[in-house]
């Protein structure tokens, strides 16, 4: 906690017990390496959507030189949270633990209108922390879809004319088809020799809007020797929770989280979903100070892999059918930035024999999804997709891969809306595919 004056006598703007640190926040020294990385800044040009001048108003704030404004709320609110900055800064800039802090204080010192606050309350504390709820809504959602109500709703334009963003929220509604993958306490043999067995974080949004790639992971692990374990009692990752400043229901989820992992006995939590791996490889921060968690958080922060990491390391069995096809890979920010893995998945689309992998433009620049970010902020969100759909297109590529359903739903849709038929898959449904290409031959 940083004490309630500065140095200069006045009051600081910052006083909860997670606020940003002195020591985090004096560690920048402007030198601007982190503004070409930052999608917000390439896209507005201004120094006040830059880390560096996100970071400058944190720093008035907690010397007391300016309130948390409508306006200084806005700079900060624009942020995606990529983490890009962090990869390119020369003096290791924590900033995605700086702007999470300064989150969690606009959320203490109630910096939110009623309504805004209402759908967080409904969203982060509500929603996310309970599986039931979430697949009852997804299942709303998926009824509404199939049915003709969406065609009906989308011809009479009623959506436009309501308030709190519902047109923008429908539109950009993720598909919902398909099975649900439901983490049942259910263990997938290895096949063949056992060479390990991993915990698989089942999450929140992939289960329900990409069912089938969980399903292919389990299978890309077993095909590996691999023995899957689905824990019955885990919840999301906390992450959405995390980076919106809702940092007390995070611990609770995390500890959740925790406790399960552990309890299932594994040399490895394996993460599918790029977002959830970052977060839970940050537990140990989120937890440091409960005594009981703190050493545990650390735990299953080390155990916790990314798929694509973990088959490069185990090392995984390169596939011996081919898969004529032309692929591009677009980065995830919490894979690239956070965890700084950019090889594995690239290693892995190699191996698969026919694949011609292309590299895209600014394939690190965000697409624009950010969590919650598309609903928050549809315009940025708007404006990063569409540049992701056309640096995906100049590629010429039939298929993008990726790493984390944020980014797929927000590619799909970006890519739909400038009319190209380029398919959005994950890295592991095509590495399953290969391997089942390769049953059947």
């Amino acid at each position: 906690m940083i004490e309630n004056t500065s140095t200069a006598g006045r009051i600081s703007g910052f006083t909860g017990p997670d606020a940003p640190t002195d020591e985090d926040l004096y560690t920048c020294v402007h030198c601007g390496l982190c503004l070409n990385a930052c999608p917000t800044y390439l896209e507005t040009g201004l120094e006040a959507e830059s880390p560096r001048g996100r970071i400058a108003l944190m720093r008035a704030v907690r010397e007391g030189r300016t309130a948390i404004t409508p306006s200084v709320l806005g700079h900060w609110e624009l942020c995606i949270q990529c983490r890009a900055c962090e990869a390119v800064c020369p003096s290791n800039v924590p900033y995605g633990r700086l702007m999470e802090a300064t989150r969690t204080e606009m959320v203490r010192q109630g910096k939110r209108t009623p309504r805004e606050r209402a759908a967080r309350s409904i969203g982060y504390r509500w929603l996310l922390p309970d599986q039931r709820r979430l697949r009852a809504v997804a299942t709303g959602l998926k009824l509404y879809q199939r049915s003709g109500l969406r065609a009906a709703v989308r011809a009479s334009r009623v959506l436009k004319l309501m308030p709190g963003g519902l047109y923008q929220l429908e539109r950009a509604a993720p598909s919902v088809n398909g099975k649900f993958f439901k983490p049942r306490g259910q263990t997938f043999a290895a096949r063949g020799t056992r060479r390990g067995r991993v915990a698989l974080l089942s999450g929140c949004v992939m289960p329900l809007v990409d069912g089938k790639t969980m399903e292919a992971a389990v299978r890309v692990l077993t095909r590996n020797g691999v023995e899957v374990a689905v824990p019955a009692d885990q919840g999301c990752c906390a992450a959405l929770n995390t980076h919106a400043g809702e940092r007390d229901r995070a611990r609770d989820m995390a500890k959740r989280n925790i406790d399960s992992f552990l309890a299932a006995n594994v040399d490895a939590v394996v993460v599918a979903s790029a977002g959830c791996g970052s977060t839970m490889k940050e537990y140990g921060g989120l937890l440091k100070a409960d005594p009981a968690y703190a050493k545990k958080a650390e735990k299953v922060g080390r155990l916790t892999k990314d798929i694509h990491e973990f088959l490069v390391e185990l090392p995984f069995d390169p596939p011996k059918a081919e898969l004529k096809l032309k692929v591009t890979y677009q980065d995830a920010c919490h894979l690239a930035q956070a965890q700084r893995i950019t090889k594995a998945p690239r290693e892995i689309l190699r191996a698969i024999p026919g694949l011609e992998v292309i590299e895209m433009a600014e394939s690190t620049i965000c697409c624009g999804a950010g969590g919650t970010y598309f609903l928050t902020e549809p315009a940025m969100s708007a404006r990063l997709g569409k540049r992701k759909a056309g640096n995906i297109s100049e590629t010429g590529a039939a298929i993008v891969t990726t790493a984390n359903p944020g980014c797929a739903i927000q590619m799909k849709n970006a890519l739909r809306q400038m009319g190209s038929g380029v398919q959005v898959k994950y890295v592991v449904d095509l590495l399953d595919e290969a391997y089942s290409k390769e049953r059947s031959g």
